[in-house]
């Protein structure tokens, strides 16, 4: 006999960006450290680089909610709404990356500087892998202050699975978090992939998430072994 399945709706988990939510560990501890100090900051502009689900849009979060900053995506970046931004007086430009409008960014660095507000921007790579084409630009880059996030150790990426269980409203036990520290890949993006396939599927399936269903999940829609087997 076949089970009926459960229809799934893709949901999006309830995130918080709050300062009480951000999880610190020896690979985060030094950006969050500098974060915390803020307005005290070297030439009050840093570049916080970390992979995709590391925390940058969470620490971004955090400074822009002290320093009063705008968010503004990298991508709608333009030289017209240069001036504007700085007269907000904190500035967090999100998610820079190649293809970046770089005259506007140049006057971006420019004007921070000469109005002494501040910035913070975030990224996934290092301006050198941008392919940036502005020698100044890249001068100006380089003499920034740069956060790094490292991939997450153990205890991290511990923390990390329960919390992203708990955004979406999920108490799993502890076997089955253990379970995917060591079986997983070790990186942000992973860990919120599989928390979503399992909180998909173990509703479609009307099971409760445990440590048997992660095996299966692993297998089935992951392709990813089962270690003890």
């Amino acid at each position: 006999m076949t089970l009926p399945r459960q229809l799934a709706l893709d949901l999006p988990p309830l995130t918080s960006f709050s300062r009480e939510d951000f999880l610190v560990s020896p690979s985060n501890e030094g950006a969050y450290a500098f974060i915390e100090r803020w307005p005290d900051w070297p030439a009050r502009r840093a570049l916080l680089i970390g992979p995709t689900g590391s925390g940058k849009s969470h620490l971004a979060a955090i400074w822009s909610e002290a320093a009063k900053a705008i968010i503004v995506p990298a991508g709608l970046l333009g030289d017209g709404a240069v001036p504007e931004l700085v007269a907000r007086g904190a500035i967090v430009l999100e998610d820079a990356r190649a293809g970046i409008d770089e005259t506007a960014l140049f006057h971006l660095l420019n004007l921070v500087g000469e109005a002494g507000a501040s910035l913070l921007i975030t990224a996934h790579e290092a301006p050198d892998r941008w392919g940036l084409s502005l020698p100044d630009l890249i001068s100006r880059l380089r003499a920034m202050t740069v956060l790094t996030i490292d991939t997450p150790d153990d205890d991290l990426f511990r923390m990390l699975l329960v919390k992203l269980f708990l955004d979406r409203q999920l108490v799993v036990d502890t076997s089955v978090v253990d379970f995917l520290v060591k079986r997983i890949e070790r990186s942000f993006d992973a860990a919120r992939q599989v928390v979503a396939v399992l909180d998909r599927e173990g509703l479609s399936r009307g099971r409760r998430i445990t440590r048997a269903l992660a095996g299966e999940l692993l297998k089935e829609v992951l392709a990813q072994p089962d270690e003890n087997e």
